[in-house]
C-alpha cells in the first residue's frame, strides 16, 4: 500500500507526522511486538528530522528533538514506547552499528526512526513503513509505503484527505 501527498510547508509536515504518531498510540496493542520501524528517505534538508520531531513530540516528548547526525542515535523514553531516532548519514560502514550495540536498541515496545537507513543495510530491522520526502519547488512531496501489516494499519487509518 502506498500513499502520496504534497505539503506546502513545515507546519504541514509536522501535522502529518503528528497524525501518524497518533495512530501509533491508537493502535498500540496491534503494533507493540516486535516494535515498529520507519525508514525516512530523502535528500539533505528535505525534512526527515523535522518529520521525526513532529512524530516524537506527538508521542509525548516535551523538550527539543535534536538531530542525531553526530551521535548516530537519540533515545526517548515515551511510555509505552522507547523511540530510537537514528541518523546514519555519517556512518562510514554499516558494521559500525554492530560495534555500537544495535541489538540493544531493538525489541518489543520500541520504535526505530531511521534517517539514511540504506547506510545501515543488513543491521537495521526491515521497515514497516518507508517515508520518502522529496523537494517539489518550495513544497515537499511525501510518499509513504506500508511494507507490513503494522505499516498498513497505520497508513490505512491516517486521516488526511490529501493522501492518495
Amino acid at each position: 500500500m502506498q500513499k502520496t501527498t504534497y505539503l506546502a510547508d513545515e507546519a504541514a509536515l509536522l501535522s502529518l507526522a503528528s497524525r501518524l504518531a497518533q495512530n501509533v498510540t491508537r493502535y498500540h496493542d496491534r503494533l507493540s511486538a516486535p516494535g515498529l520501524t520507519i525508514y525516512l528517505l530523502g535528500d539533505l534538508g528535505a525534512g526527515k528530522t523535522t518529520f521525526s520531531r513532529g512524530f516524537i513530540q506527538q508521542l509525548g516528548h516535551q523538550g527539543h528533538v535534536k538531530s542525531p547526525t553526530y551521535t548516530l542515535v537519540e533515545t526517548y523514553e515515551l511510555p509505552p514506547w522507547t523511540v530510537h531516532h537514528f541518523d546514519l548519514y555519517r556512518l562510514a560502514d554499516a558494521e559500525e552499528l554492530e560495534f555500537m550495540g544495535i541489538r540493544d536498541y531493538l525489541g518489543s515496545d520500541r520504535i526505530v526512526l531511521a534517517e539514511w537507513p540504506q547506510r545501515g543495510e543488513g543491521y537495521l530491522p526491515s521497515p514497516d513503513l518507508t517515508i520518502t520526502i522529496d523537494y517539489v519547488d518550495t513544497a515537499r512531496s511525501i510518499t509513504i509505503n506500508a511494507l507490513t501489516e503494522r505499516g498498513r494499519v497505520l497508513l490505512d487509518t491516517i486521516e488526511c484527505e490529501t493522501l492518495s
